[in-house]
């Protein structure tokens, strides 16, 4: 535990997949961080908004303020239904229209280095440093992105993971840009999956935070091509974006290993001289110790 809370952003592209939906509610569960912000990322960031805001006045935390990303498209999302009903105008918190600006301000203002924690695309990131390349000096950045050694599912071959290579240029952008930078690759995310008796903790506890994202996780296993759902009935999904909120505060459990990193034409990440010096979490010390301390975070 720090005896200072830790300044921390999230950016998020909410709205797809589920795992952005337990990280947004594991980060409201750790006593070692400070949300002073939360902006979203990627295709049609006003609706990602209204997820996030729903959520938040759910769970009484419309104190954290919110930033609208860059609007790409407008495509509804998988968790649509979760907030087709909902009125975003009457939102008790603050909702700023210009979420890079208000991501700038806020690391500018902060008193203490604040972390960025990046669970998405990396569109509203990239322009808040193009925007300002002073963030650096007052930030560092903490992300879910890329596959070293291993790709999705357990393969011993790198894939190209989805937040790299939905947005390429974007994330090039961030991991040159002069910040203390680490990630956690699907090397470490990419086998959380909470089974057994820590999934039944979670189906039994009501509390406002495990309610919404069970609500939202029904939702999203309709929406699911069913041949292509990787859930089994008694189990989550893969949550992927934990992993980076638990960097945010931690890094006791994980293996850190600093390795240039180039981002290829395609959105791979490959070890390269050409690369940029990134702290990647390669491996995990004790991944049933943080799969315990997520279910025990959220439950709680």
């Amino acid at each position: 535990m720090h005896d200072k809370k830790i300044p921390v952003i999230l950016d998020t592209d909410i709205g797809v997949d589920i795992d952005d939906t337990w990280a947004l509610g594991l980060l409201l569960k750790c006593p070692e961080l400070d949300v002073k912000l939360i902006t979203t990322s990627t295709d049609n960031t006003p609706l990602k908004t209204k997820l996030v805001a729903k959520f938040l006045e759910i769970v009484g935390r419309t104190d954290i303020p919110i930033g609208i990303g860059p609007l790409e498209n407008r495509k509804k999302g998988w968790l649509y239904p979760w907030i087709k009903d909902y009125d975003i105008s009457r939102y008790p918190g603050t909702v700023h229209e210009n979420g890079m600006e208000v991501l700038c301000s806020t690391i500018m203002d902060s008193p203490d280095l604040l972390t960025l924690i990046a669970i998405g695309p990396l569109g509203t990131v990239a322009g808040a440093l193009k925007m300002n390349p002073d963030i650096t000096e007052n930030s560092r950045f903490v992300g879910m992105h890329g596959s070293i050694r291993i790709g999705y599912r357990g393969s011993n071959s790198p894939s190209r993971e989805f937040n790299v290579k939905k947005n390429i240029k974007a994330c090039r952008e961030v991991f040159q840009a002069p910040w203390e930078k680490t990630i956690t690759p699907l090397d470490t995310c990419g086998n959380i999956v909470l089974s057994g008796e820590l999934f039944e903790r979670i189906m039994k506890c009501d509390n406002l935070i495990v309610r919404s994202i069970k609500e939202n996780f029904e939702i999203w296993k309709k929406k699911i091509i069913p041949k292509l759902i990787l859930t089994k009935k008694n189990e989550s999904s893969v949550l992927f974006d934990t992993v980076a909120i638990y960097l945010g505060f931690s890094e006791e459990l994980l293996n850190i290993e600093e390795l240039k990193i180039e981002i290829t034409g395609r959105g791979s990440t490959q070890i390269s001289e050409r690369g940029d010096l990134i702290r990647c979490a390669t491996s995990w010390k004790d991944i049933q110790t943080f799969k315990n301390l997520l279910v025990d975070r959220l439950v709680m």
